[in-house]
């Protein structure tokens, strides 16, 4: 094929991939959230002007000469109308960088600004940037919080691997240009997971920490945090309190992060956080909820057990293999619902529902029992009250005595 027709054929596909509808996915149900049949954005969604040299004198072969290997872990906002998500794109040379991608109807037909975000460096220059949570604060400014990666200074020059992440603070009006804060300041020798809360408490800006002891080991920290800033340039938390702790056996026993800023609901702040078990496989990511107190932020009042959702089908198999993320989340005016959710560190799918919906699930489904005979003696007395309302209501439910008298 000749190098113009290999051009023509690869702006094609990529136009067919970006504007491929995305329809429900009619194998799933909980009743929660509507999952979607294809992702959101992948590698592929990335403009072919990105990764390729189009000019036939410096690139006679075509070759691709900057390749993308992920788009993942999204924030995600409404501005005039459009749903616009952060993206993490990751190239080839495993460095991440952020780009806008905008869509007509938030669940397909996303397409990318022209050009990634140039985000300004601290006198400390960043070696990665990743998972930013877009956050519209009542000071009037748009701020990107994110984690910024370094190499460990202490490490031995051997160990090409010791890092160390931060969170960093940038601010806009238009998602355009960047304005970069210094990097929060806590007591925790390194921050994951940093999430602004939206609006001002006690006068001071409030953010949910993850504090951990070391890149990937949390050590001491015990899971997400509650901290008080009286500025935000610079952001300086002296303390940092547990509102939403770790636990043995639990989803979230390894660790736990927020995700993007809560929901403000008449009945409270909605968080959706991610939380990390250890399995024969590795480290096993899901999501789940819980909620705080409408004027005490840093209370929950509720909190189900288990994960509201996990890796399904494709979802699991990727980079890192079972790990489902999030970073970004969307409420329109009528109350519905686009959380943002990344596979494997791979690609970045969309999932649906709305603040009602949600709110029953965290006021109504049960607390974690934290024993097996407590999760067993719940169960049965919902089993017990199905089968009494299915007799009562003459269904077949699959129960014993139905299938037994077959």
């Amino acid at each position: 094929m000749r190098r113009e027709e290999r051009l023509q054929q690869l702006l094609a596909r990529h136009e067919e991939l970006v504007t491929r509808p995305n329809e429900a996915d009619p194998d799933w149900y909980n009743g929660v959230f509507t999952r979607y049949r294809h992702p959101v954005l992948t590698a592929a969604h990335a403009p072919v002007y990105w990764r390729y040299d189009l000019d036939p004198e410096s690139n006679p072969r075509l070759i691709e000469r900057d390749g993308v290997n992920a788009v993942m872990n999204a924030g995600a906002m409404q501005l005039d109308g459009r749903y616009l998500v952060m993206a993490r794109v990751e190239g080839v040379d495993r460095k991440s960088f952020f780009a806008v991608a905008e869509s007509p109807n938030g669940l397909d037909n996303f397409r990318f600004w022209d050009e990634p975000v140039v985000m300004p460096e601290t006198e400390d220059p960043d070696t990665n940037v990743y998972d930013m949570r877009l956050v519209q604060h009542e000071d009037g400014w748009i701020y990107g919080i994110f984690c910024t990666e370094r190499k460990d200074p202490a490490a031995p020059a051997t160990d090409t691997s010791a890092a160390v992440a931060q969170g960093g603070i940038a601010r806009t009006k238009d998602l355009r240009s960047w304005e970069r804060l210094p990097d929060l300041v806590s007591p925790s020798p390194q921050q994951r997971n940093v999430v602004l809360h939206p609006e001002f408490v006690d006068g001071k800006y409030a953010f949910y920490t993850r504090p951990q002891d070391g890149f990937i080991s949390t050590g001491s920290g015990g899971g997400i945090g509650w901290a008080l800033s009286e500025r935000i340039d610079p952001a300086v938390v002296d303390a940092e309190r547990i509102i939403d702790e770790r636990v043995y056996h639990t989803i979230k026993e390894v660790k736990n992060g927020a995700g993007a800023a809560p929901i403000k609901t008449d009945e409270g702040w909605l968080h959706i956080a991610h939380g990390v078990r250890g399995c024969a496989s590795g480290l096993r990511y899901v999501l789940y909820a819980f909620l705080c107190d409408l004027e005490d932020p840093a209370r929950v009042i509720a909190a189900p057990a288990g994960y509201l959702l996990a890796p399904y089908k494709e979802e699991q198999i990727g980079d890192v293999f079972n790990v489902l993320f999030s970073n970004g989340l969307i409420v329109d005016d009528d109350g519905r619902v686009f959380l943002y959710y990344a596979s494997c560190d791979t690609r970045l799918h969309v999932a649906t529902s709305d603040v009602a919906t949600l709110l029953d699930y965290v006021r109504n489904n049960p607390a974690d029992g934290l024993r097996s005979a407590e999760c067993v003696r719940r169960r049965t007395e919902l089993i017990r009250k199905n089968l009494a309302y299915c007799g009562e209501q003459g269904l077949r439910c699959g129960r014993e005595s139905d299938w037994r008298a077959e």
